[in-house]
């Protein structure tokens, strides 16, 4: 045996470095086993069973739970193993509701798939007769306990990532359950919509609540304008749905298939991404002048301004009032396009955002973001479900030509384009807060200290003409609470507080396509942006040509009262009552 760390798998010496189980260590070398509980991202469970292995002397092991030992023989594939799946999956399939073909997640179903991959075709066991009803309530989540298999993903994914126990396990034996507490629909707990409960599922118990038809609906009505907006995160993931690498930019791409899909123009989220650092930053400044409501925290993630509503509605005041790029541009092109394109009104204007969040759906329809009754934002996507529109249309999306947004809301620069990952919506910000501050030009934009995915808290410190400004950036709900106690008893040392719900930020967002079989996905997208950013000429938010030119003639000046009409708004006490506040 050599020196490294070895074992055997199948009869093939491997070795293994830092890995935390068997099942990394396999899969490292090209060693597959199926499993539906266990996530990179999540402590493991070793609840499912089905990435059982047999080792020499130590019997039938889960290898999810199991770390790995210096001459371990482990063989994937025996008899005993193969039974035990198979009786996994068929106790499983008994228990579920096998109408496949309309279930949303109809093709990339891990349960569908392995019942393929290991010839399930009958079922010895007798059949569930009695079926729960199904909670769609809520703008986002669509929840159907009848597809559920009692993996734990969902649970363990809301307390490890928010601190949350909007799901949990209820009952014994075969009335076993997971659902909100005391049974309760999603729209009457606290949850905050991030999704990602429903990425992590295995099936479609947990999918997300589809306005497919309904954007389709406006697309065919000839009486309608439908305009579409896209957010940063969504360039660097749909290429996945078709087979392109993670974290290539399909910016290209996307704009031609939304233009053959039928919507009349298309935008980018990037420009009011760009419009939010000139209202944030001015707005920060203005605070760090005058010493008030520090930290601030950023108001872009739903997820992240709905906990606070829900659980420290005291902390309120250190919310920017700024509304997410989403809900800025939206406005603005119900505002801005009547004015320019007669063909455009407000009776017959639609506008749709892509977004790799499931919360903007549920951030949509509030009411503080409509006017006269009507939605600023009328219909949300998913990044899933712009692909599901692609591929629905039969677009053959990797074989396009790409082309550009339309003028003049798809013009953005680098730092609108950073939004989408953790610490991006910071390093923006700092950018242009530093040249307004200091009327110097900042030579070297790139701000890597806010970087990261995998990190979930990190300060930094920057010098602003000689004063000291820390910048804290965190990923995970279960992260910013910590950063609200320092706050509250008066620990804080930071300013500044960026808060994106989902690990990694919006490139991990709940309406993304998701691997569960690795936790790089999320860097590569991350990665893809940060290319994109420093292929720019223009790399400051501040520099957008068409940022100063809406300004000039529409807004007049950052912090102004058309720009707080339009652009700002405030925010509820939602810790009494049933949290129902999309009417």
């Amino acid at each position: 045996m050599s020196e490294n760390k070895t074992l055997f798998i199948n009869g093939k010496e491997v070795e293994f470095t830092d890995e935390i189980n068997i099942l990394e260590v396999m899969r490292k070398n090209g060693f597959n086993v199926p499993t539906f509980c266990y996530r990179p991202d999540l402590k493991p469970f070793g609840a499912c069973r089905m990435c059982v292995v047999e080792i020499e002397g130590r019997g039938i092991q889960t290898s999810c739970t199991m770390p790995p030992e210096i001459g371990l023989k482990i063989q994937t594939n025996t008899e005993r193993t193969r039974r035990i799946r198979k009786t996994v999956l068929e106790l499983l399939l008994a228990n579920h509701d096998r109408e496949c073909t309309s279930c949303e997640k109809s093709g990339s179903c891990e349960l569908q798939k392995y019942a393929e991959e290991y010839g399930i075709r009958e079922i010895r066991y007798a059949k569930k007769k009695e079926f729960l009803p199904i909670d769609d309530s809520n703008p986002s989540i669509v929840r159907d306990p009848n597809k559920c298999i009692l993996c734990g993903a969902c649970v363990r994914a809301c307390e490890e990532f928010q601190g949350h126990a909007v799901l949990g396990f209820a009952n014994r034996g075969s009335k076993t359950v997971v659902q909100p507490m005391a049974g309760k629909c999603l729209n009457e707990v606290d949850c905050v919509y991030c999704g990602q409960c429903q990425a992590v599922c295995p099936t479609g118990a947990l999918t997300i609540k589809s306005d497919i038809e309904k954007v389709w609906k406006q697309i065919t009505d000839k009486n309608k304008k439908v305009v579409v907006q896209i957010a940063p995160a969504v360039r660097v993931a749909i290429g996945e749905m078709f087979n392109l690498q993670p974290g290539e930019n399909t910016i290209g791409l996307i704009n031609t298939a939304l233009r053959e899909i039928g919507f009349d123009l298309v935008f980018d989220t990037n420009f009011s991404a760009d419009l939010t650092i000139m209202e944030e930053g001015t707005e920060f400044i203005e605070r760090l002048q005058k010493d008030e409501n520090l930290p601030m925290f950023t108001s872009c993630c739903p997820a992240w301004v709905r906990y606070l509503e829900n659980a420290h509605p005291d902390m309120l005041g250190h919310l920017s009032t700024c509304k997410s790029p989403q809900s800025m541009l939206s406005p603005v092109l119900k505002e801005v396009l009547p004015l320019r394109l007669p063909e455009y009104t407000k009776e017959n204007l639609v506008v749709v955002s892509i977004m790799p969040c499931t919360a903007k759906k549920s951030e949509a329809v509030r009411s503080e973001l409509s006017k006269d009754g009507i939605q600023d934002t009328d219909y949300v996507l998913t990044t899933k479900e712009l692909g599901r529109m692609i591929k629905e249309a039969g677009i053959d999306f990797a074989r396009l030509t790409p082309s550009k947004g339309d003028s003049p809301f798809g013009e953005y620069t680098g730092a609108g384009t950073i939004f989408g990952a953790s610490g991006g919506v910071a390093e923006a910000a700092v950018r242009t807060a530093y040249e307004l501050i200091t009327q110097k030009p900042l030579h070297d934009c790139n701000i890597r200290e806010l970087r990261g995915v995998h990190n979930r808290c990190r300060d930094v410190e920057i010098d602003i003409n000689g004063k000291k400004v820390v910048v804290r950036v965190v990923s995970t709900l279960k992260e910013a609470e910590k950063s609200i106690m320092e706050i509250k008893k008066g620990e804080a040392k930071f300013q500044l507080l960026e808060v994106m719900a989902c690990p990694g930020g919006c490139v991990n967002g709940g309406g993304q396509p998701r691997s569960c079989d690795s936790s790089l996905i999320k860097e590569k997208r991350a990665k893809g942006l940060y290319k994109e950013d420093e292929s720019l000429a223009l790399r400051k938010s501040h520099e957008n040509p068409e940022i100063q030119k809406l300004y000039q003639e529409f807004l007049g000046k950052p912090g102004s009262h058309k720009a707080h009409e339009l652009l700002h708004t405030n925010y509820k006490n939602r810790l009494k009552g049933s949290y129902k506040d999309f009417e």
